[in-house]
């Protein structure tokens, strides 16, 4: 098999895994990465059908992808009263199978005063941050749940951003997570967060 023959496999797994994403930054990625091997692969089979199908898809992707890094999104946080706690729930009942991917261990009735704040974008509900103020300055993050569409850090940046101050006004110090969760302790490593020596299921995040 010829590596031009690879090219062409290449290209068309990495199309075929990027309509299997729900987020559409990383379909948008991987697709140009697919389409532009297929375009390439075109070029050197002399197929410029190929080659041209796969270039303007290329040049769609791109637009698309400087769109969403430029644009500039809404935020705003909206606190949950533990007696209006219904559209939590729901939310809750909504996403609950891949919620229970990233915190298989969270246990409502183990939570002591949890706090539950929405994080909309563009005035969409797109993440749920649960946590609970503890002693010695300590906030431990139960929860920080955004729905797969939103995944682009950008939630949980103006989350933390947002309530940095307020929170340190009330003596708070440090961020408190626990994961055994691969995929989450990336993306609490991204956010900042440390992992605790002791414990490297622990991780902390200073305010």
């Amino acid at each position: 098999m010829q590596w031009t023959e690879w090219l062409g496999y290449a290209g068309s797994v990495l199309i075929a895994a990027s309509l299997l994403m729900n987020n559409i930054w990383k379909l948008r990625w991987i697709n140009l990465g697919g389409v532009l091997l297929l375009a390439v692969y075109g070029l050197f089979l002399r197929s410029y059908p190929v080659f041209l199908l796969n270039t303007f898809i290329a040049g769609a992707d791109a637009y698309y992808l400087y769109r969403i890094s430029t644009r500039r999104d809404y935020f705003s946080l909206v606190p949950i009263a533990p007696d209006r706690s219904a559209i939590r729930d729901e939310f809750l009942k909504y996403y609950r199978a891949d919620i229970a991917r990233y915190f298989p261990e969270l246990d409502w009735g183990r939570l002591d005063r949890p706090q539950s704040i929405f994080v909309l974008r563009n005035l969409m509900p797109v993440g749920l941050f649960v946590y609970e103020p503890q002693s010695a300055g300590v906030v431990n993050i139960a929860m920080d749940y955004v729905i797969p569409e939103y995944r682009d850090l950008k939630n949980a940046r103006f989350f933390y951003a947002a309530n940095q101050t307020a929170l340190r006004e009330q003596g708070f110090r440090t961020f408190a997570a626990r994961s055994g969760v691969k995929a989450h302790q990336g993306y609490l490593r991204k956010m900042g967060f440390t992992t605790d020596e002791a414990n490297p299921t622990c991780f902390r995040k200073s305010i």
